[in-house]
């Protein structure tokens, strides 16, 4: 049950430290680096522009639903591993 308990610990605490990895590079990178995204564009604007107005909030919403898809089957596993353990 010990070993169950850490398992999940273990694996929430690497999929928020991937999630906030890709929230800081999507967030902070862009702004950062604005002047070299400048130069690549998508659907006619430039990257750094695009991902101000519209990316960074996009990619927001992706990260809390792989969150809560992610939990969800690490919690269904966790619980399985409790009552197989009890």
């Amino acid at each position: 049950m010990i070993a169950a308990r850490a398992r999940h610990w273990r694996q929430t605490r690497r999929l928020t430290v991937v999630l906030m990895a890709l929230w800081l590079a999507t967030g902070f990178c862009t702004v950062y680096f604005a002047r070299e995204l400048a130069n690549i564009t998508v659907f006619g604007w430039p990257l750094s522009f695009y991902m101000a107005a519209q990316g960074a909030a996009l990619v927001c919403l992706a990260i809390i639903g792989v969150y809560a898809w992610r939990m969800r089957q690490f919690d269904r596993l966790y619980r399985h591993a409790l009552e197989s353990g009890a």
